[in-house]
């Protein structure tokens, strides 16, 4: 049965207010409210629709009255936050993902009309090391607990929604373990790496990326929203990439960097604004990481339109990325490098 009220969070990023707008054009939802503590822009904003922004700061008490003298039923939680630039720093988006998820559930337990929760997560919870199995289900634990985070926030925020859903066992809760999101809209850490014209990798390793299209995160997200589907879900695309495929796929250039100088490395990135690599996405980069979805398949009923490799390949096309280096330069590379390479014997 379709909502009546749905609130979603997070409307100034790209997947927040895209939902809403797509939920505004649902005739069957009465009204649509897109909660952030700045506005989407202007385009975005135009794209909502009918869709009502709300201007509010999850972690003040009083998105309770927002939620209560709406009578929404349905929460779409959307704007945990990964990116520390774009929230203002690790302390700000710590007190925006934690403080902030603990203010909308206490406002969610007191609201009587509340009647679904839905969490975008990620499969960061389960963390990146050398130690982890080829598959996670939705049952695993990490290998290495995350000290710090995003996926320390993810982990704690989906304790607290455990602990939201054993107070009022009359709401629907969906937690979705997004993997790594790309497509040729969506701004994330891992779109900027891939279009540095020189990618820094780590020396020794290619991790294995598992990704999927910000289409098919929004139509999971609709799902959820629309539908009552409790449980947590893993979402991901079917198949993997080699990191080193995936970088060759959008024409850039490797460079190999030894453990010991990743450090400086991001923090030269990080400092020029080109991207900003925390220590767990280093990790990631390092290990890779892959989840089972058979649960999104048989239980959610959804199947991902595009597989990881023709997710990353509409994004190539989508920012039209272009080879750095022709078939000719490539030829002629490998021509020194072997040369190079007899010299030495």
């Amino acid at each position: 049965m379709a909502p009546s009220v749905v609130l979603v969070t997070g409307v100034s990023r790209f997947l927040g207010g895209h939902l809403a707008a797509r939920l505004a054009a649902n005739p069957d939802i009465d009204r649509v409210l897109g909660v952030d503590t700045v506005p989407p822009p202007r385009d975005l904003l135009r794209r909502m629709g009918r869709a009502e922004f709300v201007r509010a700061d999850i972690r003040n008490p009083l998105i309770a009255k927002v939620i209560s003298g709406a009578g929404v039923d349905t929460v779409v939680h959307a704007s945990v936050s990964a990116n520390p630039a774009s929230s203002g720093g690790r302390t700000a988006m710590k007190e925006m993902n934690v403080i902030g998820t603990m203010q909308l559930l206490a406002a969610c337990q007191k609201a009587p009309s509340v009647r679904r929760v839905v969490l975008k997560s990620t499969t960061a919870v389960y963390g990146a090391s050398s130690r982890d199995p080829a598959l996670f289900d939705e049952a695993m634990m990490p290998k290495e607990m995350s000290s710090g985070g995003y996926a320390k926030d993810a982990a704690e925020i989906e304790g607290y929604l455990r602990g939201f859903g054993r107070r009022r066992p009359d709401v629907s809760v969906t937690v979705l373990r997004f993997s790594n999101f790309i497509g040729p809209r969506i701004d994330t850490v891992l779109t900027r790496y891939f279009a540095l014209p020189v990618v820094p990798t780590v020396l020794g390793y290619d991790a294995r990326v598992q990704l999927l299209h910000e289409e098919d995160a929004l139509a999971v997200l609709e799902r959820a929203a629309t539908e009552e589907l409790p449980g947590v879900f893993n979402v991901s695309a079917d198949g993997v990439l080699l990191l080193s495929q995936a970088i060759r796929r959008a024409g850039r250039v490797p460079l190999p960097v030894p453990s010991l100088a990743v450090g400086p490395v991001s923090r030269v990135l990080r400092s020029a604004r080109l991207v900003d690599f925390s220590p767990e996405q280093m990790r990631f980069l390092n290990f890779g990481r892959v989840v089972e979805t058979r649960r999104l398949r048989d239980e959610f009923g959804f199947t991902p339109r595009w597989t990881t490799v023709q997710a990353f390949d509409d994004y190539v096309r989508g920012r039209a990325l272009r080879p750095l280096l022709g078939p000719e330069q490539v030829a002629w590379l490998e021509r020194g490098v072997l040369a190079a390479a007899r010299t030495l014997r």
